[in-house]
């Protein structure tokens, strides 16, 4: 089973804790972590736009990648969520393990 890890920002912990709480309700993701007051700096409209926003860090599987995509989509109030996923390359044999079986349908 590939392992990923999805990066979200947020605008704000509200819809931070509305993503997260269904992620893992659904059972999409085993963890979401949420780290507040990262500062982004981004180019939008031919402008520099600078923001603080909430990291979101979504441990999943690979499978469930299109369905978090989509929810993301729908309860994301930007144009243009961020949703990067990254393979994780390497962890311990027991993280895998649990993260496998909390996505579990």
């Amino acid at each position: 089973m590939d392992a990923i890890v999805i990066y979200c920002t947020v605008p704000d912990k509200r819809v931070a804790k509305e993503i997260s709480k269904y992620l893992i309700k659904h059972r999409l993701a085993a963890c979401v972590s949420s780290m507040d007051r990262v500062e982004s700096v981004f180019s939008w409209d031919g402008e520099i736009a600078k923001e603080k926003e909430v990291l979101l860090t979504i441990k999943t599987v690979r499978v469930n990648f299109e369905k978090i995509k989509v929810l993301i989509s729908e309860l994301h109030p930007y144009q243009v969520p961020e949703i990067i996923a990254v393979p994780i390359v390497d962890c311990s044999k027991e993280y895998l393990q649990w993260l496998v079986h909390e996505t579990k349908h």
